[in-house]
């Protein structure tokens, strides 16, 4: 059957864009558009479907479960226009000159801004986007297309299929605790002597919150989480300020001089890899191969 002419890729985008959002005026703007183009777009979308995608409530639309039904299929159809559009450059000789990247905001004080700089004095045309995320985000948004490659932390070595890895460092992780801490000059810190503190965590989807269960199913208790927040620094920022303690990775040292990574004793030992991901069926982009040997190269700052 035909697919009726009111259903549009530029549509699709739009209509992606809206589930992500969930406003029409910051739909607008990410995409240059009028509030008004986006709601004809939206509405015309579902013309050509024959099927509401939303139900109004005031000036607001509400996604029903069609949307989300149809937003999976929508996902897959512009990734696969953009790989084929990809391909097509690729065979005619014409290379991308944007590289989209998505990185842990942990990795923006040396690694992500020594990789950035190093790829373009070897690709000098060429643009880059970054975004930056939770490993769950970062990895959907490569499966989707949305993303070129990403660099992530993962709790050792994971299997991921259709996905290139390239290790760069492993990242040791400590007790982080406020300048004042009892247990700091103690030597290495025994967690069982912390079950009656407090603590603050990433939230799950972040491999830090990862390295933070797994050293404390070591430990063999579960500690008492007080806040779980959404990002480094907020994190950071509590820690410091003496809400908990928690457990970081060493290369978040330099982002605080009020923050003090104490090492956990050798029973409760917990890393990080940190790994260049990339699908499997664009391995060998000329962009994509200069970002991977440039990984291949990386030396972290300080011991790892």
């Amino acid at each position: 059957m035909a697919i009726n002419e009111e259903i549009t890729l530029k549509k699709l985008e739009v209509f992606l864009s809206f589930m992500e959002l969930n406003n029409l005026a910051r739909v607008g703007e990410a995409l240059g558009q009028s509030t008004v183009s986006v709601h004809r777009a939206l509405h015309s979308l579902e013309e050509g479907l024959r099927c509401p995608l939303f139900k109004r409530e005031g000036r607001s639309l509400i996604p029903l479960h069609a949307a989300y039904t149809f937003a999976e299929s929508a996902r897959r159809a512009l990734a696969e226009c953009e790989e084929g559009v990809r391909k097509v450059r690729e065979m005619s000789g014409i290379n991308p000159v944007r590289l989209k990247i998505g990185s842990l905001y942990s990795l923006t004080l040396h690694c992500i801004p020594q990789l950035v700089i190093a790829l373009k004095l070897r690709r000098p045309g060429l643009d880059i986007d970054l975004t930056l995320g939770s490993n769950r985000e970062l990895l959907q948004s490569l499966a989707d297309g949305r993303l070129d490659a990403i660099i992530i932390g993962e709790q050792g070595e994971e299997n991921h299929a259709n996905l290139v890895s390239v290790p760069l460092f492993q990242d040791d992780i400590f007790l982080a605790a406020p300048p004042d801490s009892p247990y700091a000059g103690t030597g290495p810190v025994d967690l069982q002597a912390l079950r009656d503190e407090k603590f603050v965590t990433l939230n799950e989807g972040f491999v830090t919150a990862q390295s933070f269960n797994h050293a404390f199913a070591l430990a063999g208790f579960v500690p008492h989480t007080a806040m779980r927040v959404g990002d480094i620094f907020s994190l950071i920022n509590m820690v410091s300020g003496g809400l908990g303690y928690s457990l970081l990775p060493g290369r978040v040292s330099a982002f605080s001089s009020r923050l003090e990574l104490l090492p956990l004793q050798a029973k409760y030992a917990s890393h990080q890899l940190i790994t260049l991901l990339m699908l499997k069926s664009r391995e060998r982009d000329p962009n994509l191969l200069a970002l991977a040997a440039e990984c291949r190269m990386y030396r972290p700052a300080r011991p790892a």
